[in-house]
């Protein structure tokens, strides 16, 4: 009778005590307004994750996307009557009130996942009757306002697990590295141990009390019937995981994230981490990848020419230094061992020198590999970036036992030595049609440097700037045929503070050359002749600046002949990207769309696209056509119905239908069609057969392009696109210091652009921009540039804007007054010292090329690079 009492008693407390409270607390339903921090998260255009950026992990799911064995988990450790009781547990709080009348304070425990869930929300962990009794009500007022599985579903996006992820989701991939859909058994119920106290229970940190817990999830779940005892048994036997996982980054690309991270931050504040936005880049992933492993191979390959600056750190080896386990060996082997490696390199300690001259080599979790001799043999010592010494004879010569060094995989499947890069690079290709950046590296590790070579180094671009020159040139009254003396240049500037002596790289001159020729062996004279007898800086400055180019590109001298002044890599995909379109001025752009927690759209771009189609639609009178018999490849001139095949193949024309051209956010034209026509035809004898005739490995004919080197080889550029996409490489040292003997744009940055393009361009058929209307092919003089007489000898075919073929008459040649060379020396036979040239046997000679192979084709080009020129000499 007492205890009937004393449970009418308690009950009546409770109802009255929920009665008191109840007033006073949230309404239940704001659970759904109350917003979940949820990280910013930045994909690529095809769909794959680059960054997620947030101090909480989290990832949204629904409760059907929850696997069946994840959900009994949770049951089993925190609520075994959750789908039959209405947010209380009578049981539970049986247990509390029990505790409390007994011991005088209520003992964490006998909460259900509902009131777990209002606590988190609402409340606060204050182990107080008051706080319960809130906690108690809320739950009932939820149960109420939503079913048991969006209960569930609030509660497993919600919880913190530890190490900054909030969510079942979150979790499994910060302690598993899989998607939830993905755990097995053992890791559900790891997961649901963690919750009563993450920190205790984190399997990074405390991986036997995680293991512990484990099994009493395991247990519970036996004992509920949800797994059966083979079950049980194998998930008690899987080991406990102990790593600790990142974000599931699936593209390296953490310049393009720090972009739109900025972007977003200006656009939404700090609200930007916590409030889920999800930003879509205009990043392709497989033009990523490529991007990303050009420069590092790029990069790697330029530093083993410039030899081996030694090991990171050396240490005295006893013979059982390292013969135990990795815990077990000295602390400063272990630590450094476990230093950052950048780039995608790894550490190792040499362990001994062998026989065959290859080293034995040990990482830091305790695994032996060994570098063949083929892995050590390029390792001349550095005496300065400028000089190496000799050749290493033995294994010995470069390592020694106790060195910590650097390694990479190689494709042969051996490690090779390596070391950290001390130059830079970077890598950026545009859609030309739309400017759309596609991909992006603008250093060899973000996670050494921030800084985005790519988009903010202002750098000297050289020779690689001279195709703009050409196009102001032809602007204003040149053509390809042009000729122009290749000769001694002095001049005296006061912004150059200096007389100004611009020389070829070779120091030759080579007299009168037509302009097609001067691109193609980037000569340095011509350039600065061209500029500023045929063009003039005001008019070329005006002209250029039409590309996108800014003032500190465009200096007011004759150095902007040769690339005097300063632009970004971007900037230079931008303008060769607009040679690429037929001319359009469009703008490179990296952010495509911005998308809100739920999936709504925030922001779309809306760039300028390359569309010559639309000039023809608004110059194109309204009205429309009607296609008749003949319009669809039939006789007659009545209108009739349009065949099935003609139907399937008809496309209207802005002429047909301009409304339909209307609404495209067409880019204004920066130059002519047919200037960029002639431009990009000119360059694209650069790669035939000149400077950048290493390109036609490859093994296409629809590549055009131009390389680069600045004053003192302090900046190596090589450029180059086709209609559908154009991509800049720039190579050189933060510091300005010169790159080093050699190291030109032909041999430090277009090795790397034939990598990037090797991997972008497989499986793409050839595309040239298409001859637009107005150029005519006329065959002339190679000499004079002038129209040849029918059967003449040594012509050739030369493209020009209708219009403008030269009438001209025939002269006899000058003889070469610049030149130390005899009258029967052929002053375009091939040079010894110019590697960048093809012979007359060169087996990527074009057959049918502007310039026949064999003859003007084997000039010597003012060796691209140095071509580039430039600029051996400063130009202040």
């Amino acid at each position: 009778m007492l205890g009937l009492v004393t449970t009418t008693g308690l009950v009546a407390a409770v109802v009255g005590a929920y009665y008191y409270v109840q007033p006073g607390l949230p309404q239940a339903e704001t659970i759904r307004d109350i917003p979940l921090q949820i990280p910013l998260r930045i994909f690529s255009r095809d769909g794959y994750l680059i960054e997620e950026i947030g101090q909480r992990r989290r990832v949204l799911i629904e409760y059907d996307d929850v696997p069946a064995h994840v959900v009994e988990a949770f049951i089993a450790a925190e609520d075994r009557r959750f789908f039959e009781h209405p947010g209380i547990d009578y049981v539970g709080v049986s247990r509390a009130l029990f505790q409390l009348v007994t011991t005088g304070r209520v003992e964490a425990g006998g909460s259900t996942l509902t009131q777990q869930l209002a606590r988190d929300y609402f409340l606060n962990l204050d182990p107080t009757l008051d706080r319960k009794f809130k906690e108690a009500a809320l739950a009932v007022k939820i149960e109420q306002q939503f079913t048991k599985q969006q209960i569930l579903e609030l509660f497993l996006n919600k919880m913190f697990f530890g190490q900054r992820a909030y969510g079942v989701a979150a979790a499994s991939q910060v302690f598993f590295n899989k998607p939830l859909a993905d755990i097995n058994v053992a890791e559900a119920a790891t997961l649901a141990g963690v919750l009563p106290a993450p920190s205790r229970y984190n399997p990074v940190r405390s991986p036997a009390s995680a293991e512990r817990r484990r099994g009493y999830v395991l247990g519970r779940m036996l004992d509920l019937g949800f797994i059966d005892r083979p079950a049980y048994e194998e998930a008690m036997a899987w080991p406990m995981e102990s790593t600790l996982h990142g974000t599931a980054v699936e593209l390296n690309a953490p310049y393009v994230s720090e972009m739109a991270r900025r972007e977003m931050l200006k656009r939404y504040g700090d609200a930007s981490y916590t409030a889920g936005y999800q930003v879509v880049t205009s990043l392709d992933s497989r033009l990523q990848h490529a991007a990303n492993y050009a420069m590092r191979n790029g990069l790697l390959g330029f530093t083993r020419r410039r030899g081996f600056r030694g090991p990171v750190a050396t240490f005295e080896l006893e013979a059982n230094t390292l013969a135990g386990p990795p815990l077990e060996w000295p602390e400063p082997i272990r630590q450094t061992l476990e230093q950052y490696a950048p780039g995608g390199l790894s550490l190792a300690i040499v362990t001994a020198i062998n026989d065959d001259n290859s080293v034995s080599i040990l990482f830091a979790d305790g695994r032996e590999d060994g570098i063949p001799w083929s892995g050590l043999a390029w390792a001349k010592p550095q005496i300065d970036r400028e000089t190496t010494g000799p050749e290493p004879e033995a294994a010995s010569d470069v390592v020694t036992p106790g060195d910590v060094i650097h390694v990479m995989p190689t494709e042969r499947g051996f490690w090779a030595l390596a070391q950290v890069p001390e130059a830079q690079a970077a890598v950026v290709s545009v859609d030309p049609y739309d400017g759309a950046i596609t991909s992006l590296a603008g250093g060899f590790d973000f996670g050494l440097n921030k800084f985005n070579r790519a988009v903010q180094a202002y750098r000297q671009p050289g020779s690689s700037f001279k195709p703009f020159i050409y196009s102001a040139a032809l602007e204003h009254g040149n053509t390809p045929a042009t000729v122009v003396l290749d000769a001694p240049v002095v001049i005296n500037s006061s912004e150059l503070e200096a007389v100004w002596r611009p020389i070829n790289y070779t120091g030759r001159f080579y007299g009168p050359t037509r302009l097609r020729e001067a691109l193609v062996r980037s000569m340095n004279l011509v350039s600065v002749r061209l500029l500023l007898f045929e063009t003039g800086v005001t008019n070329a400055v005006r002209h250029i600046a039409k590309f996108g180019f800014g003032d500190a590109a465009l200096p007011r001298n004759g150095s902007l002949a040769l690339g005097g002044g300063s632009a970004s890599p971007l900037d230079m995909a931008q303008g060769y990207a607009t040679i690429a379109n037929g001319g359009f001025a469009i703008k490179p752009y990296v952010i495509d769309a911005i998308y809100g927690p739920e999936g709504e759209t925030l922001y779309r771009a809306e760039p300028l696209v390359a569309c010559a189609a639309c000039e023809a639609a608004t110059e194109a009178p309204e009205r429309r056509k009607t296609m008749t018999k003949a319009d669809a490849g039939e006789t007659g001139d009545s209108a009739v119905e349009m065949p099935l095949e003609a139907a399937l193949s008809y496309r209207p024309s802005p002429a047909d239908q301009p409304e339909r051209w209307a609404a495209v956010n067409a880019a204004p034209r920066a130059i002519s069609a047919q200037n960029a026509y002639l431009v990009s035809d000119m360059m694209r004898d650069v790669i035939l057969r000149g400077t950048g005739r290493r390109a036609m490995t490859l093994g296409r004919r629809d590549l055009s392009g131009k390389t680069g080197t600045s004053n003192d080889r302090r900046d190596a550029w090589f450029g180059g696109f086709n209609a559908d996409l154009a991509s800049v490489v720039w190579v050189g040292y933060d510091e300005f210091s010169p790159l080093g003997p050699g190291e030109e744009g032909s041999r430090t940055a277009l090795p790397v652009w034939i990598d990037f393009a090797r991997l972008a361009l497989a499986g793409t058929d050839e595309h040239t921009t298409p001859m637009p209307e107005g150029i005519v092919s006329v065959r002339i003089d190679r000499a004079t540039g002038c129209p040849a007489r029918a059967g003449q000898p040594n012509a050739v075919f030369e493209v020009f804007e209708a219009g403008r073929v030269p009438a001209c008459e025939e002269v006899e040649a000058a003889p070469d007054l610049f030149n130390d060379v005899t009258g029967s020396e052929d002053l375009f036979a091939p040079s010894d010292t110019d590697n960048d040239v093809t012979g007359s046997g060169d087996p990527f000679a074009p057959a049918g090329a502007h310039e026949p192979p064999a003859s003007e084709g084997d000039t010597p080009p003012d060796n691209e690079d140095a071509e580039d020129e430039g600029v051996e000499e400063s130009l202040f």
